[in-house]
């Protein structure tokens, strides 16, 4: 059976009573940017300057400034140390309050992978034309004041999370700037696509696998097959579009039937599966599969625009 699991506002994952092929599944904090990381200056760092000579009635050009201490630039918009670490001791303490051991190195990784993601999607923001004014990030800011009690109370939140009003302001500002890149992409996903409507056999070792399938080739119906192994559900999965399974041998071969067409044995995690397409067409996305979708479109989006962004990290 199909998996069920979160996507981008820290949904919580569900499971069926029966072992399942799952649909993708994620620890993509990185896709859940609740709260900004700080916005550093936009200088090239590890740029050698070399003096350009100058003749000697040339007004001298003023000094570069010094780059920060920085664990990395993306496209030339530096993450530096300062916000990194402040990030990094929030991350940690929010683990530590949940009871979660994660290693130093781990933690590093996540941090820095989760800065990485929100900068590049807040930049892309403000290529789009997203333009944040001071006067709404200052009713933002009021309105969250409001909601937490009042200015003082809000300050109280922001020192106890290694924020001040300046830090807490930029990282507001980019958390705005990339979830509303993060919603223009996955607005982009269809409703409607092509999906394949699919019924299973699924057994747990091969042998009931290789014996299932001789008997559909001796003319036995899929349907009580597929009864006899999972009397629950009957082994329906439902509609589901490509992608939506985690298994991607899985995903092929339900994609290469046709309507009434049966694949041959597919191994996954799970066990060992023979599918059933029943209907094949255009079909609107369950709420679960919409997900699941606008999921993989905002994985596929980063995943190109890091390939194609300039990420230069510390040694």
């Amino acid at each position: 059976m199909l998996l069920k699991s979160r996507f981008i506002n820290k949904t919580s994952e569900a499971s069926r009573k029966t072992p399942q092929i799952g649909r993708i599944s994620t620890d993509f904090r990185s896709l859940l940017l609740i709260i900004a990381f700080g916005l550093s200056a936009c200088a090239s760092f590890w740029t050698t300057h070399t003096p350009t000579p100058q003749l000697p009635t040339a007004t001298p050009e003023p000094p570069t400034a010094t780059p920060p201490p920085s664990v990395a630039i993306v496209n030339g918009e530096y993450i530096t140390l300062a916000e990194f670490q402040a990030e990094l001791a929030r991350y940690q303490s929010a683990q530590t309050a949940l009871g979660v051991t994660v290693s130093d190195e781990a933690a590093n990784k996540i941090v820095l992978e989760d800065m990485i993601t929100q900068f590049l999607l807040a930049q892309t923001a403000r290529e789009s034309n997203f333009n944040l004014t001071e006067s709404d990030l200052q009713s933002r800011m009021d309105a969250l004041a409001s909601e937490i009690g009042g200015a003082q109370d809000l300050s109280a939140w922001q020192s106890a999370y290694g924020y001040d009003d300046a830090t807490f302001q930029v990282a507001l500002k980019r958390s705005v700037e990339s979830a509303w890149m993060r919603d223009k992409i996955i607005a982009d996903v269809p409703a409607v696509v092509e999906q394949i409507h699919v019924r299973q056999i699924l057994t747990y070792n091969e042998e009931d696998a290789r014996a299932a399938l001789e008997e559909l080739k001796a003319g036995a119906d899929f349907d009580e097959i597929a009864a006899l192994y999972d009397p629950i559900t009957l082994g329906e999965l439902g509609w589901v579009p490509r992608g939506y399974l985690l298994d991607a041998s899985a995903d092929e071969a339900v994609f290469a039937l046709q309507a009434g067409m049966y694949s041959e044995i597919i191994a996954t995690n799970a066990g060992y599966h023979i599918f059933k397409a029943l209907e094949r067409g255009d079909h609107p996305l369950s709420p679960d599969a919409l997900l699941t979708m606008q999921e993989l479109a905002l994985r596929n989006w980063l995943v190109e625009k890091r390939a194609n962004s300039d990420i230069v990290l510390a040694p």
